[in-house]
């Protein structure tokens, strides 16, 4: 990611973008680290919902949410 700066810096005059400085937006490098892990993981959400967390949100719904969000807002194209 280190030549994403620039790049995303010309999107965001292209499609009129609120932010032009992707480290305001993101940290590569923390993204990298979760998705370059080596590991598989599983979660359980049994104990969240016995302590009484009973809403959610599909991860199809929240993905489509947050990126309609970011489009409103003009941070994504």
């Amino acid at each position: 990611m280190k030549d994403a700066a620039p790049r995303w810096s010309q999107m965001t005059h292209q499609y009129h973008l609120a932010e032009p400085d992707l480290s305001k937006l993101v940290s590569p490098w923390h993204t990298d680290a979760d998705l370059g892990r080596p590991i598989e993981v599983v979660t359980d959400m049994t104990k969240s919902r016995k302590l009484g967390f009973l809403d959610y949100q599909s991860t199809l719904d929240s993905f489509t949410d947050l990126f309609a969000q970011l489009r409103s807002l003009q941070l994504i194209p």
